[in-house]
């Protein structure tokens, strides 16, 4: 079994050396999902790191990322493999054409490796090396997709009927993401560790940013801190995360503004709010005019 991180206070050090500032929760639930091979399911709104926990598990222990991106409409094709169609046919009319002699097709031989085309689940299980499997927003999918991710949640295993059962030789790191848009099933979450990850406290966004935009002063982003704290107190659509916060100050870094007044909150208000019910709401509540 792969070992991922060695402590808590490890797991806390290699993701703060990839620019990921985890608090304690994080990176001992890190840890713990390591240490124990159980998936992950990161919970929490948008935009507030959990995709770049992943990606950081990932630098920092020296893994590839095999990234499986939700939708609606999300199938088993997509999701775990499908045979290439094409190529058996081609086979097909091969071998009944006498390019491999005039016998009959034997059927058993298009389905065998050579004509599998593996999807994001199993190339993660199929993998020697080691590997972040990363299920980006879960919540998207339908219902019944869930079914599909229990066998592999539970077992770390793959079965297909033509081929049987293909087991992990190593366990990936599974971390799922979930904007919570619905309710997950209990199935999947009992599979899980989970974690809830929300909107840092100020000083640690302040530490975020920092990290993130290295040219940033620490008064403009103690600035755009408040100011952003301030934009998710009000009743919006939709409130800005920690990547629209690192938005914001790599935009105000370009425009050269040293200062967030009004007028300058104003001016790149677009970066951070993306409704127009939502900019009318922060300049009356802000009074930005």
């Amino acid at each position: 079994m792969t070992t991922w991180f060695k402590t808590p206070d490890h797991a806390r050090e290699q993701l703060d050396s990839t620019g990921y500032l985890a608090d304690p929760a994080t990176a001992t639930t890190a840890y713990l999902a390591g240490e124990l091979g159980k998936p992950l399911l990161v919970e929490g709104p948008a935009g507030v790191g959990k995709t770049e926990l992943a990606k950081a598990v990932a630098r920092s222990t020296g893994a590839d990322l095999v990234r499986l991106q939700c939708y609606e409409g999300l199938d088993e094709a997509r999701a775990l493999y499908e045979w290439n169609y094409k190529k058996q046919l081609l086979a097909i009319q091969m071998s009944g054409t006498g390019g491999h002699g005039d016998a009959a097709p034997v059927w058993d031989d298009i389905f065998t490796d050579e004509f599998l085309l593996t999807r994001p689940l199993l190339t993660a299980i199929r993998r020697e090396e080691p590997t972040v499997l990363l299920i980006d927003e879960v919540d998207k999918t339908d219902v019944e997709v869930e079914g599909l991710l229990l066998e592999v949640l539970s077992d770390f295993q793959v079965t297909i009927p033509e081929l049987g059962t293909i087991s992990a030789v190593r366990r990936p790191f599974v971390l799922l993401t979930s904007n919570a848009t619905r309710e997950l099933s209990e199935a999947v979450k009992r599979r899980c560790l989970y974690l809830h990850l929300g909107y840092p406290d100020a000083e640690r966004e302040r530490d975020i940013l920092l990290t993130q935009v290295p040219d940033l002063d620490r008064t403009l982003a103690g600035q755009v801190v408040e100011t952003v704290a301030r934009l998710r107190e009000l009743e919006l659509k939709k409130a800005p995360s920690i990547a629209e916060s690192v938005d914001w100050a790599r935009t105000l870094i370009a425009l050269e503004i040293r200062d967030l007044d009004p007028e300058a909150v104003s001016r790149t208000l677009g970066v951070v709010l993306k409704h127009s019910s939502d900019h009318d709401r922060a300049i009356r509540e802000l009074k930005l005019l």
